[in-house]
């Protein structure tokens, strides 16, 4: 795309790229991709990305600080406001142990979650469901979880959609839901049957299954 000179999708696409890695936990690799995507676009798709990855892996200062910069250059933008900032915010939460505050900031994100049809939906939906996890609350967690699920059609092939059974197998683990917990987990396994074994977040999940044998 960037050599048919639309670098703005081009920027987009690997910074959604650079959230998949980190999501699936391969962080180093991450970092990359959005430096690529930064070299080639200041839009606004690119800095929501960027304070969203900075925020997920810990960067917490720099996540801080592109968050603020969203919030000024963006007053008005629903999407932004609305949906992206309780995001990002809580994903700082989660990253500074408050999941109590991550459900809070995300209370905003809910009356549009369904309404963005961008490449990364239901993001404050998943972030929620790990919120729910941090703070013991397995049953709220599960019902996040279940709506990748219940929205197929909004979520398409979008990564989190997959590793929303994973976190759905997390909560009824955790719920102590063993046969729904272990179904669950195979139902992920099956969705990435495929995939590249070395895969730091499919790894995890093997050795969490185990443990319910």
């Amino acid at each position: 795309m960037a050599h048919e000179g639309d670098k703005e999708s081009a920027a987009s696409c690997l910074a959604q790229a650079s959230i998949r890695e980190a999501e699936a936990g391969f962080v180093l690799q991450a970092r990359p991709y959005l430096a690529q995507a930064e070299t080639m676009s200041t839009g606004e798709d690119v800095q929501v990305l960027a304070a969203l990855l900075t925020a997920r892996i810990g960067d917490l200062n720099q996540a801080q600080k592109l968050s603020e910069e969203l919030d000024k250059n963006y007053p008005q933008d629903t999407f932004v406001q609305k949906y992206w900032l309780p995001a990002i915010r809580a994903a700082l939460d989660l990253r500074q142990g408050n999941g109590s505050k991550a459900v809070d900031d995300l209370e905003p994100a809910t009356a549009f979650e369904l309404g963005n049809l961008s490449s990364l939906p239901l993001y404050p939906t998943y972030i929620r469901g790990q919120a729910y996890l941090a703070v013991g609350d397995s049953s709220k967690a599960a019902a996040e979880f279940q709506k990748f699920i219940d929205h197929r059609g909004v979520v398409l092939n979008f990564h989190l959609g997959a590793l929303a059974r994973l976190g759905l197998a997390r909560a009824y683990a955790r719920g102590g839901d063993s046969a729904k917990a272990r179904d669950a987990y195979r139902n992920f396994f099956d969705l990435w049957k495929d995939a590249d074994p070395d895969i730091p977040i499919l790894n995890e999940a093997k050795a969490e299954y185990a443990k319910l044998q």
